[in-house]
């Protein structure tokens, strides 16, 4: 049985000299209290026979609530996260996290309760330097933050 993908958007911007990267916290009373290793680039799993690129796309507007800023995408290549695998491009672009009208999935909680209730996919979005983003984000997503520095000129 093949690997599942994920697609996903990592947005940068430079701010005082340093680059910083959009990533959303995971949503649902698992992550609540979370902090570290609890926060995730936009991404999600591609659906039937959907290009890597357009799944990336949707999922930044299915997560966000939000259109994908205009400008080139650059692959940052793919890693192995858990069951699956995700690949990422990098987008160089700036937005409000105010503005950010997070989608939602249905999640059965507590676990084997039946009792089933919606729950953002992201509780909420920000703005990382890239030190501070290694140690929020999910564990395997950090090699993109490698990755992008490698791209600074």
């Amino acid at each position: 049985m093949p690997r599942l993908l994920s697609a996903g958007l990592l947005l940068h911007r430079e701010r005082d000299g340093r680059t910083e990267v959009l990533l959303g916290h995971l949503g649902g009373p698992f992550w609540a209290g979370k902090h570290e290793r609890a926060w995730s680039i936009p991404k999600g799993v591609l659906e039937g026979d959907e290009e890597p690129e357009a799944a990336a796309r949707r999922e930044f507007t299915e997560e966000l609530g939000l259109p994908v800023p205009p400008g080139p995408l650059v692959d940052l290549g793919r890693v192995r996260q858990s069951r699956k695998d995700v690949q990422v491009w990098a987008l160089a672009a700036d937005l409000d996290p105010e503005a950010v009208v997070p989608g939602t999935f249905e999640l059965e909680w507590p676990p084997r309760s039946g009792q089933v209730q919606q729950v953002p996919e992201l509780d909420r979005v920000a703005w990382f330097g890239l030190d501070d983003a290694a140690d929020a984000l999910v564990a395997a997503q950090v090699e993109f933050l490698d990755r992008l520095r490698s791209l600074a000129p």
